[in-house]
């Protein structure tokens, strides 16, 4: 498609949720001699390539992508067959993501992890504290030089060390230096035994983040408990297809109780310019949570929420962001609802509900009926504020 003929001229799209498919040697080609033989790395196992850490499976190493090496999009659990030589080099590649990126007319790009888990949860099962911490710093380390080499336009959020607050601080100190834009945070750290999110323990860190302006983000999946629903949710009869549907649909929904957490702890509360986003988790639902979490304060015992100032709903609009892509019905209401400053626009390229490859006619059929100037603000601007991402002229505007 031309690019004139595609919808929303004029806006530098920003996609504020993608993956990368962690190149083979991201870890072992940056590690310490006396680690590399223990950081992430790729093993033929019975004629397949799987991932492991420190000697333990991390399962098939999998590119999580839906995009095969020819640019067609695969449908259903076929993909999961496949290794990386089978997906799109967009998926693990920083110029072949770029020319993709032309293609649809997307400018930036927000990038998530994969083999970490979407929250970096799974490094939290290594004992060894010095390598823990490397397969983070290591990782941090090469989303940098993607960022650098992508010419600005690839934006991953860094990792924490999560297991230890002050190890925390500090690497969302290095983040910062780093040039990365915001950090990515496991939802439920309680279930390794550690201070969950509410708690005061955590306040140096939410200080440091909103000192340095780096969002913090809470992507779908981004625990064990939340990463369940995709396994437990679907009934034990339906096939691999439709679990899949089902699992993906529900695991949204897991951030429901991220949102309300986060709200009645009072962290928002206690660090007014913190920014927090909710990643792959749609838009649609939030308004009836907010109103919920609104109608329940009303029903606790006198006092219960003096630790609040205001009503959970303008906490939403003050601090946090949802992300919207595939939705096509009243997103027009939900947005006025919302807020239009609190709405960013993905495409979850390459994973199984990407938006790919017709990502920017399918926002606008969602967008039907908003006006312009907050269609900008949905697919541009809240990006570019949030992210601190320069925008260059569009040939339109430059003419």
């Amino acid at each position: 498609m031309e690019a004139g003929s595609r919808p929303f001229a004029g806006v530098r799209v920003i996609d504020a949720d993608t993956h990368i498919t962690e190149p083979h040697d991201l870890w072992t080609s940056r590690a310490p001699a006396i680690l590399a033989d223990r950081v992430p790395k790729v093993v033929e196992v019975d004629g397949r390539p799987s991932w492991f850490l420190d000697g333990v499976s991390l399962g098939r190493a999998i590119p999580a992508s839906v995009v095969d090496r020819d640019g067609e999009r695969s449908r259903g659990t076929g993909f999961m067959r496949w290794t990386i030589d089978d997906s799109h080099p967009a998926a693990y590649a920083i110029e072949p993501r770029l020319q993709v990126m032309d293609e649809l007319g997307i400018w930036a790009q927000v990038v998530y992890p994969n083999v970490a888990g979407f929250g970096g949860q799974r490094f939290g099962d290594i004992t060894d504290e010095a390598l823990r911490l490397a397969c983070v710093t290591i990782y941090n380390d090469a989303m940098a030089e993607m960022q650098e080499q992508s010419g600005e336009r690839l934006f991953p959020m860094g990792l924490l060390p999560w297991w230890d607050i002050d190890a925390s601080v500090r690497e969302t100190e290095r983040i910062a230096q780093l040039g990365l834009r915001g950090v990515n945070m496991t939802s439920d750290p309680q279930l390794h035994g550690f201070a969950d999110l509410g708690e005061r323990a955590w306040d140096p860190l939410w200080d440091v983040c909103s000192d340095l302006a780096l969002p913090v983000h809470f992507h779908i999946g981004a625990s064990q408990t939340s990463f369940s629903w995709y396994g437990e949710s679907p009934w034990p009869s339906h096939s691999g297809d439709r679990r899949l549907a089902i699992g993906s649909a529900m695991l949204y929904l897991t951030n429901a109780r991220v949102l309300a957490n986060i709200i009645y702890s009072g962290l928002l509360e206690r660090h007014p310019a913190l920014k927090v986003v909710s990643v792959e988790s749609g838009i649609g639902w939030i308004p009836f949570v907010l109103e919920s979490l609104d109608y329940q304060l009303g029903e606790m015992a006198p006092g219960a929420m003096d630790h609040l100032s205001m009503a959970p709903s303008a906490y939403f609009r003050r601090q946090m962001y949802g992300c919207y892509w595939f939705e096509k019905h009243d997103v027009a209401h939900t947005l006025d609802v919302l807020g239009y400053d609190n709405v960013l626009f993905e495409t979850d390229f390459p994973h199984p509900t990407c938006l790919y490859p017709d990502s920017l006619e399918q926002a606008a059929t969602g967008l039907d009926g908003v006006p312009v100037e907050v269609q900008r603000k949905v697919l541009q601007d809240n990006a570019a504020a949030l992210y601190r991402i320069p925008l260059p002229l569009v040939p339109e505007e430059s003419a």
